[in-house]
């Protein structure tokens, strides 16, 4: 079952950031929040780590940062190390 945004508890302005709330979850720890109560993924932690900090290696506003298509299939099917990705950059919006 997804998440909606307006679910997430957070204010107006950061509504439809889904990226910082996934990348916030993921360096506090609290990658259950994501899952809420998907069981399977809760039993496998190391991969939806994984799996989570690949997302954010492809979500970075830096094109040079992500990853290939190759390298990102290599660290899901877990052959490559996923190292620590860094925080997304922040989205600059207009008004």
């Amino acid at each position: 079952m997804s998440k909606k945004v307006c679910d997430l508890g957070i204010g107006d302005e950061e509504k439809g950031i889904l990226i910082y709330w996934a990348s916030d979850c993921f360096q506090d720890g609290k990658l259950d929040a994501l899952v809420e109560n998907d069981m399977e993924a809760l039993n496998d932690w190391k991969t939806l780590e994984r799996f989570l900090m690949v997302g954010i290696w492809c979500i970075q506003e830096d094109p040079s940062l992500r990853p290939t298509m190759r390298k990102v299939t290599q660290m899901l099917e877990g052959v490559v190390e996923v190292g620590l990705p860094p925080s997304p950059s922040q989205f600059s919006y207009t008004n």
